[in-house]
């Protein structure tokens, strides 16, 4: 399957889809319909067999959907599979409350360091992370590979972050500052939302490496 552009609802529904189907598997449920499975999640039938057909298709006509199986796939398209590295600029209320939230390193987002311009936090321990200054966040992406940043600074300052940030190899921003970024092409960006924000960033990074992967799955089974 070539690469082409998911509709950003399609994409935001992915996540809906992993929680529900996290949710069905520790229940012991073994398969589902598309009926069934939008009847419970308040969509169309049709609209969630479009959804999984916009990746290839996983159901098989008269059973419906293995629930492990599914979850799997849509597991690998919001590249849940892998790690990610992340990196927290701005300590203050969000960067903290994203620090500590034990979720996120859970499903493989795994913060590395933390950032931040102000003398009263920098040196505390957040979750196990020392706080760094600022101006130390240059050299420290020069000898780090980060794929997410979290921005959690003011406004004022959150484009100029942002450009160190990319400068430094980001290849997706979580931005909490209340303003639109100026990013170049192949830079991801979700602005807020915690863990749903998370998982549309993880899909938009590995989107083209997606459907290789489906292209070269095609051909060995043609």
């Amino acid at each position: 399957m070539a690469f082409k552009k998911v509709s950003e609802a399609v994409i935001k529904r992915l996540p809906r889809y992993y929680r529900h189907l996290v949710m069905l598997e520790s229940q012991g449920v073994e398969r589902i319909s598309s009926e069934k499975l939008a009847q419970q999640m308040r969509l169309n039938a049709s609209q969630v067999r479009q959804d999984f057909n916009c990746f290839g298709g996983f159901g098989q006509q008269g059973y419906g959907y293995n629930v492990r199986t599914l979850l799997s796939e849509i597991k690998s398209i919001l590249a849940l599979d892998r790690e990610h590295s992340v990196v927290i600029v701005g300590a203050g209320n969000i960067g903290r409350a994203v620090a500590n939230y034990t979720g996120f390193a859970k499903e493989g987002f795994n913060v590395q360091a933390m950032f931040d311009v102000s003398p009263a936090l920098v040196g505390i321990d957040v979750h196990g992370i020392l706080v760094q200054p600022m101006e130390k966040l240059d050299a420290w992406m020069e000898t780090h590979k980060v794929d997410i940043a979290v921005l959690a600074v003011p406004s004022a300052y959150a484009q100029t972050t942002c450009d160190t940030l990319v400068r430094g190899g980001v290849r997706a921003i979580w931005n909490f500052a209340p303003v639109d970024l100026v990013l170049p092409e192949g830079v991801a960006v979700n602005n807020v939302h915690l863990s749903d924000s998370l998982h549309i960033l993880s899909y938009r990074m590995n989107e083209k490496e997606l459907f290789s992967a489906i292209d070269a799955s095609k051909q060995q089974r043609d």
